[in-house]
């Protein structure tokens, strides 16, 4: 199966190339994590690819054992930082992260349309319900998966009516008549539901006509229902080309379901790209980024998603789907247990390769490890055989396979027709628009 769309690609502000031992070399500039400038740099990276898009992930606690070796989820608060992005950019898409579980829909609808404004069209809102931090909420325990997408859904809709009720089109702006707007234009939503009460309206304009782009990134049942239904795009985590195949199907086929055409939903996985001069030194870029990996800490994971306690186990031992309990075990993130259990029942891999693979890392993210001519192999492959509509960069293990993946990856797929050269539009979501 081929594909003449063009790919829409991503590229994470989360410094991924840190992770690991990766903070420690040089060259990394760790030292600057916390300043606009370390970002602005990568942004602009990003636009003279033509990237559609830089993507700021959040979470809203801290893992203060993970800070002993590395930054962990240590972040400047996303939608904050890509407003100052947007003054150094002009071009590319603005995609912030905003959970739905710990925050009051009208401040978000507020938050988002500003950032719209000051970037000129260009934001974009990845939708999460969160997995933790609760505790710094006032909540004794996190809701359950079907109460954060059932609160997602009303909370997105509240949205979504806000940015409406005052219209761009209500601005006149009539100095010789004296007449700012046309107040009829402008509606409180009167909205009263299960979770929230808001009336409205909203106290901005919506910048023009074109609509902030909505990302989702869940592949639970509840998830995929309620991203087939809203959303522009899916951040997937798939570690390998069927499971990529499967999601992509699925969601399509849900998307028409729920009135909307198959293709306005796309597929963009989270990629790994561990990339060198060549694949020996790729290799030993991964080698020596994981060579503290915490191995105890991955058995734990394990253990939490498949029931299986594998500490024990000799380390070339395989592990196959007869080990796996017949009742799984409740998780924290069902997407990830999924992946994890498919590898164990397609794959029967040793508990040592079990150990590297993405879905024990908590990821789950496809990877790629050698050349730029490898990882445009691959993307090739999987846009090819339909399992893709693009792709989040996550470089990793060194700033190099950062510039590797601006600097080579990208232009060599504009080269082979797969990415556009130039932009066509101004807005986030004219990008999302320009595959032809």
């Amino acid at each position: 199966m081929s594909t003449r769309k063009k790919l829409h690609v991503g590229m994470s502000l989360a410094p991924t190339w840190l992770s690991g031992e990766g903070w420690r070399r040089l060259d990394s500039n760790v030292e600057g994590i916390y300043a606009s400038n370390f970002y602005v740099d990568i942004a602009r990276r990003a636009e003279a690819a033509k990237l559609d898009f830089v993507f700021r992930p959040d979470s809203l606690f801290l893992d203060i054992a993970a800070i002993e070796t590395g930054p962990g989820f240590g972040s400047l608060d996303p939608t904050l930082l890509l407003v100052a992005i947007a003054r150094e950019t002009r071009h590319i898409g603005l995609l912030t992260t905003v959970s739905t579980t710990f925050n009051p829909p009208f401040m978000v609808a507020r938050q988002l349309q500003s950032l719209n404004w000051l970037s000129q069209g260009r934001a974009g809102w990845n939708i999460v319900t969160a997995l933790d931090g609760h505790e710094n909420f006032g909540l004794a325990a996190m809701p359950s998966g079907e109460e954060r997408y059932r609160r997602a859904a009303e909370f997105t809709g509240i949205v979504r009516r806000l940015w409406a009720s005052y219209p761009h089109e209500a601005l006149r702006l009539e100095r010789e008549g004296g007449r700012y707007a046309d107040s009829s234009r402008v509606r409180p939503i009167d909205h009263a539901g299960a979770d929230f009460s808001v009336k409205g309206p909203l106290n901005l304009p919506s910048y023009g006509d074109r609509p902030i782009p909505l990302f989702q990134a869940g592949a639970s049942e509840t998830g995929r229902d309620f991203a087939a239904g809203i959303a522009d795009a899916i951040f997937a985590s798939t570690s390998d080309q069927e499971a990529a195949l499967e999601l992509r199907t699925d969601l399509r086929k849900r998307a028409e379901s729920q009135g909307r055409r198959a293709e306005a939903i796309r597929v963009l996985p989270g990629l790994s790209l561990y990339l060198a001069a060549s694949r020996k030194q790729a290799r030993d870029l991964f080698v020596e980024t994981h060579v503290r990996a915490d191995d105890g800490r991955k058995f734990k994971t394990i253990a939490a998603m498949t029931g299986l306690d594998l500490s024990h186990w000799p380390r070339d031992r395989r592990v196959t789907a007869a080990d796996l309990p017949a009742v799984p075990p409740p998780v924290r993130s069902r997407t990830h247990a999924e992946l994890l259990i498919r590898l164990i029942r397609n794959e029967a891999p040793t508990v040592a390769g079990l150990l590297v693979s993405p879905e024990a890392s908590g990821s789950a993210h496809w990877r790629v490890i050698g050349t730029v001519e490898d990882a445009v192999e691959a993307i090739t492959a999987w846009a090819g055989a339909g399992a893709i509509d693009g792709f989040v960069a996550l470089p990793g293990g060194s700033v190099e396979a950062m510039h590797l993946t601006l600097e080579g990856v990208v232009p060599r797929l504009a080269e082979a027709g797969l990415f556009r050269s130039d932009y066509r539009g101004a807005t986030f979501a004219d990008h999302l628009a320009d595959n032809d």
